[in-house]
């Protein structure tokens, strides 16, 4: 761990911090190498590391607050909007072929930007609103709290893990700016019925945002490798902007996504500009004023190198994973997909009488597979997400193996009881009844937070905690512990 209080009184050698700052990364998860199913985009292609941290260093001081400084910049956003066109159905030769874009920092800033857009289209409207499924990204919550907008939330199936598309169009009123769906939703990895809720956006006055972020880059290259893929970009009418993230499956490094709208009129309002002070004028088209280079001049390396060619042989060889660890689930007793694949996502729960799924994850992680597990949520179970990428292809023939083994092993452990004072705390206390004194305590209960370790090595535990608690207790719960986790140690005697 770091030594918070010696970091800024004294300088060191450069190879001492690079020294340092690898130490620290040793205790990571692997960002490379196939084992680690959410977070990270690894395609496994050679050089490619080399050649994005290349591109990344020859811009990393370029700034884009002012694109006519340094228009190489402005030239290569303009050349990833134009490929994220170009994969989403629009540019010269579609049917929207006034597509325009803006290069942001992530999928979360799309997403702010899209609702944002969408609100300041209509100032007449006093209490705007959006209407999303309850499968939509955290991402759409976040930004209506920024931006003081309402959240409607249509329930999705428990069996098809879609929204109804009448439910969605019922849920459209005459504030309703904004109505969302996913291509395909993180959780699960099924694409809702775009086609029929952009309709019902549209017939409403209202706009309608396709979230692509996760998914969206490799959609349009399995349809062409022949898998069944539901309509969903610029070629639905209807649709009114899209979002797709190109550190995900464009592979490029973190972080940079690309939010479109169909024509210029539509993005208008995206753009934030003042005057009425005496320095420079700011015009932003994103959240962001000063913006690196780095990741954009990274991106677009990457996209170049790899091209269309290269990004559908990614696509075929993550599809071939994809089903490779779906068969491996299929062939284990006590688990069941949540849905067929038809994206880059594997998900799967337990079956009745399975094994406990938090022990089950905590298991994978000890035969160094890293997995990302789901709560519970409105009648839908808890489960375990696994984003699939080209570098997993290799290791697939692995993970079958250890996962009927980490499942026996559940068994054997069997299910995490908590004490009972512990789910009464967690069941029936407010989220403004949680002290940060009682969560502190808590915290140190679970092992969170103490020593060199910030968090305990098998996390079932805390797992099974969160998910006795209904959401609004989760979030405060989760609030303070990352806040105790944050919260540097400081020295006196400095």
């Amino acid at each position: 761990m770091i030594d918070e209080s010696r970091v800024l009184p004294s300088g060191v050698a450069a190879d001492v911090a690079l020294s340092e700052v690898r130490g620290l990364r040793s205790g990571d998860r692997p960002t490379h190498g196939g084992r680690l199913f959410a977070y990270v985009y690894d395609p496994a292609v050679p050089g490619l590391d080399e050649l994005a941290a290349a591109a990344h260093r020859e811009s990393a001081h370029v700034n884009g607050l002012d694109p006519t400084a340094f228009p190489s910049l402005l030239a290569m956003e303009n050349a990833l909007v134009g490929a994220a066109a170009r994969v989403l159905g629009g540019g010269p030769g579609t049917t929207a072929p006034d597509v325009v874009g803006s290069v942001t920092s992530g999928g979360t800033e799309s997403l702010i930007l899209a609702v944002k857009t969408a609100r300041d289209a209509h100032p007449e409207i006093a209490a705007p609103r959006i209407v999303v499924p309850s499968t939509a990204h955290a991402a759409f919550a976040k930004a209506a709290h920024y931006l003081r907008v309402a959240v409607d939330v249509v329930p999705v199936s428990p069996g098809t893990l879609r929204p109804d598309p009448a439910a969605m169009a019922a849920a459209i009123g005459p504030d309703t700016v904004l109505v969302a769906c996913s291509a395909p939703s993180y959780a699960h990895g099924v694409v809702d019925p775009v086609a029929e809720i952009a309709a019902a956006a549209a017939e409403a006055g209202a706009r309608c945002h396709v979230d692509a972020c996760f998914g969206g880059w490799t959609l349009p290259y399995l349809r062409r490798l022949g898998q069944s893929v539901p309509a969903f970009d610029f070629a639905v009418p209807g649709v009114t902007s899209i979002s797709v993230d190109l550190h995900k499956y464009a592979y490029a490094p973190k972080g940079v996504s690309v939010l479109l709208h169909r024509d210029a009129a539509l993005r208008a309002p995206q753009y934030f500009a003042y005057a009425d002070w005496p320095g420079y004028t700011m015009i932003n088209p994103v959240i962001a004023s000063t913006r690196s280079g780095g990741p954009i001049a990274a991106a677009y390396a990457t996209v170049r190198h790899l091209g269309d060619d290269g990004y559908l042989r990614l696509a075929a060889v993550t599809r071939d994973a994809v089903a490779g660890l779906a068969d491996a689930v299929r062939a284990v007793d006590g688990l069941r997909l949540m849905a067929e694949p038809e994206s880059t996502v594997v998900c799967f729960t337990a079956t009745e009488g399975g094994p406990d799924l938090f022990v089950l994850v905590d298991e994978l992680t000890a035969r160094g597979w890293h997995t990302q597990p789901q709560l519970t949520y409105a009648g839908l179970p808890a489960s375990v997400h696994l984003t699939v990428t080209a570098s997993v292809a290799p290791r697939v023939a692995e993970f079958g193996p250890d996962l009927a083994d980490a499942v026996a092993a559940a068994r054997t452990a069997g299910p995490v009881s908590l004490p009972p004072e512990l789910t009464a705390l967690a069941t029936s206390l407010t989220p403004d009844a949680l002290t940060p004194e009682l969560v502190a305590g808590l915290a140190a209960g679970l092992g969170l937070g103490a020593g060199d370790a910030p968090t305990p090595d098998r996390m079932a535990v805390v797992n099974t905690l969160l998910d006795a608690a209904p959401p609004a207790v989760r979030e405060r719960l989760l609030v303070e512990f990352v806040g105790l986790l944050q919260h540097p140690r400081w020295r006196v005697d400095d």
